[in-house]
C-alpha cells in the first residue's frame, strides 16, 4: 500500500514490527473519519525505554505507557491539517494483548489510532472522553 501523503512509519523496535500497510490503512481510515489531513505525521513504533523516556521527558510521568502524542501545529489542528508524532510502545501492546483478548497487532494499532485521534483534537482525561475515545478506536480497528 503506498504511505499516505504526509505520513511515516518507522519501525524502531529492536525485535518487534508492524507493517506500513497496516498502520497506514488505520490512519487512513482515521483521516476520512474524522476529516483531517495528515500534513506532516510520524508514527515511530518503538519499546518500553524509548516511550518510558518521552513520558518521563514531556509529560513528567515515570513510567511505561502504551502511546504518547505530540501536536505540533494547533493552528493547523483547528483547520484539519495535522502535524505530530506518535509513539507507541510495542512491548506493552505485547504485555496486554491477552488480557484484552486481542492479538497483538491487534492492541498495537489500538495504540496507534488512540495516538491519531488525540492528534486529531481528542482528549481522555475524564471517562466520558475516554468512552467516546474507545468507541472511535473500535470503530477504526473494525473497519
Amino acid at each position: 500500500m503506498e504511505s499516505p501523503a504526509g505520513f511515516s512509519v518507522f519501525n524502531e523496535h529492536p525485535s518487534l514490527r508492524l507493517t506500513d500497510a497496516v498502520v497506514h490503512a488505520a490512519a487512513e481510515r482515521v483521516a476520512a473519519g474524522e476529516g483531517v489531513r495528515w500534513v506532516e505525521v510520524n508514527v515511530i513504533l518503538g519499546d518500553h525505554a524509548l516511550v518510558r523516556e518521552l513520558n518521563r521527558e514531556w509529560l513528567q510521568h515515570d513510567w511505561n505507557t502504551d502511546v504518547v502524542s505530540f501536536p505540533l501545529d494547533e493552528e493547523g489542528e483547528a483547520r484539519g491539517e495535522i502535524e505530530g508524532e506518535v509513539y507507541v510502545d510495542l512491548d506493552t501492546a505485547r504485555e496486554e494483548a491477552p488480557a484484552h483478548g486481542a492479538s497483538f497487532e491487534t492492541e498495537a494499532l489500538r495504540y496507534v489510532i488512540h495516538g491519531l485521534l488525540h492528534l486529531a483534537g481528542y482528549d481522555d482525561a475524564s471517562d466520558e472522553e475516554r468512552a467516546a475515545m474507545r468507541t472511535l478506536e473500535d470503530r477504526y480497528l473494525a473497519a
